[in-house]
């Protein structure tokens, strides 16, 4: 179904906090300088994004009785450029090619322009996370500095356990293993982060946090789902990312782990030895047989099923701590992501 707002989609206040966030972000970048720096942080900025993060923390702050102001806008543009750091190293780490439909930083330009752009996007995003001090104080300022330090800890750890699955060749995994690392990688980053930054940013103590702290976590866990999923069946043209990414990586998804629960030991034994194989040793014939082997197993539905489950707690949780500001416009697209995360295309 089409999740929806007042009489829009919930693309209507995508759009509309990303516009505002982004044309923040982009006003206030440095200019000049050495080449291959401050013109290269603009660039993921200005590719078409969800901005998801964007929204979720200036709809929080609304939502819990703040406003959309220059406050909150600059708090989203913090999480915004540590998201698009966060994008960059990824890609260095993974080896993509592709970013929203255009070569990726790394493919580019190489891998030591693109890693520096990220380090620079991450200082960018700290000093701007400092200047909060002007306009919410000192004591506030502290805190969005905590949770930031949360943020990164949980969000680096996540990765270190992704990555290591990927270089132990891991491939005795539970469905729990993962979600530990979805909270840590996902969730935290892409939706507690922003919820708590935006009700911080209402200046009026933490006002339903924890629960909104289990919305963000389930919210974020099958917003992963799905993205596993469109890595596998999505469109191109809209998901702007290689389809098929996650298996040439070697990525251990909640679709991959139940293949391998599920599958017989000689398709076992041949998907743990390609695993196994570094990602310029794996072929285009593998990776579609394994491919297919995903998809006649039913593991994407299955997955589809979990991420269908994640976001109806998600919403159950939201409604329980919006209370009766879940009738607010902001309230609503709050609880209408839910819905939007696990039937978006992209």
């Amino acid at each position: 179904m089409t999740a929806t707002v007042t009489d829009g989609p919930v693309d209507t206040l995508l759009t509309r906090y990303r516009a505002r966030t982004m044309a923040t972000l982009l006003a206030e970048l440095p200019t000049g300088g050495p080449r291959y720096l401050y013109d290269l942080v603009a660039d993921y900025p200005g590719r078409s994004g969800k901005g998801l993060r964007a929204a979720l923390c200036v709809a929080t702050c609304r939502a819990f009785g703040g406003t959309d102001d220059d406050t909150v806008v600059n708090v989203a543009a913090t999480v915004e450029l540590f998201h698009n750091a966060f994008l960059i190293h990824d890609d260095i780490q993974d080896g993509s090619e592709q970013r929203r439909g255009a070569p990726t930083l790394s493919a580019r330009y190489g891998v030591p322009v693109a890693l520096n752009v990220g380090n620079m996007t991450n200082l960018l995003a700290l000093e701007r996370l400092l200047a909060n001090r002007d306009l919410l104080g000192s004591g506030t300022t502290w805190e969005l500095v905590e949770q930031t330090r949360l943020m990164l800890r949980h969000s680096l750890e996540g990765q270190a356990i992704e990555v290591g699955w990927i270089r132990d060749n891991a491939c005795d995994l539970t469905a729990d293993d993962y979600y530990r690392m979805c909270l840590k990688k996902t969730s935290w980053y892409t939706c507690v982060y922003p919820c708590r930054t935006g009700i911080l940013a209402v200046g009026d103590g933490r006002p339903g946090m924890d629960r909104m702290d289990r919305y963000g976590w389930f919210l974020g866990a099958a917003f992963q789902i799905q993205d596993d999923v469109l890595n596998l069946v999505g469109d191109y043209a809209r998901y702007g990312k290689e389809i098929s990414g996650d298996l040439w990586e070697g990525k251990r998804t909640l679709i991959l782990i139940d293949f391998l629960d599920r599958c017989t030991p000689a398709e076992r034994e041949r998907t743990v030895r390609f695993l196994g194989a570094d990602r310029a040793a794996r072929t285009a014939p593998e990776v579609r047989w394994l491919h297919r082997r995903l998809l006649a197993y039913d593991s994407v539905a299955a997955a589809q099923g979990h991420a269908r489950d994640l976001a109806d707690a998600a919403r159950t949780e939201a409604a329980a701590a919006l209370g009766d500001r879940a009738e607010s416009e902001d309230g609503r697209f709050l609880l209408a992501l839910a819905d939007y995360v696990v039937d978006r295309s992209r």
